[in-house]
């Protein structure tokens, strides 16, 4: 893209394009589909000195919330009980016209007992994370180990890409 010359010798402004972010863009059915099947996410919390922590996570969506079972004796569990505020990634691909990815960003919020030993008082709410957790991940049972608790994510906001969509 060039600059034109205006006509008082000050640089035009160059014509606007349509960002590639939008045409690279995952349609929320495909934001389904491939939060359906990719099963690791890297959470970015925030720690006590407002250093980023990333860790790796597996995750289940349910089609409006981003659900993560995560050990309570974690840093991960640490920072978002202080600042709930985090970042995920979900990506894919090895050459650059593959890659895919969706960002979630927003607050996460406890759900259940923590660490989850099975009350009775939960079963209900936690019945369609536990479910599809245990679909994807344990053979069609989701397994209660007294270490772990759920994070609820509502996404504030979604960033997807697919490269795929560019052609090379």
């Amino acid at each position: 893209m060039s600059l034109e010359t205006a006509t008082d010798g000050q640089a035009a402004a160059a014509p606007r394009q349509q960002r590639r972010g939008r045409r690279i863009a995952m349609t929320p059915a495909e934001v389904d589909a491939f939060l359906a099947e990719e099963r690791t996410c890297r959470v970015s919390t925030v720690g006590a000195d407002g250093a980023p922590h990333t860790s790796a996570l597996w995750f289940v969506w349910d089609g409006s919330a981003f659900w993560l079972n995560s050990i309570v004796k974690s840093q991960r569990w640490t920072d978002v009980i202080r600042d709930p505020r985090v970042s995920v990634i979900i990506d894919t691909g090895h050459g650059f016209g593959e890659l895919r990815g969706v960002e979630l960003i927003g607050k996460v919020a406890v759900v259940g007992e923590a660490p989850r030993t099975g009350d009775a008082a939960n079963t209900e709410l936690l019945a369609e994370p536990e479910r599809l957790f245990g679909e994807k991940y344990g053979n069609g049972k989701f397994h209660i180990d007294g270490r772990h608790a759920w994070l609820k994510l509502v996404p504030e906001k979604v960033v997807s890409w697919d490269f795929r969509k560019t052609g090379f």
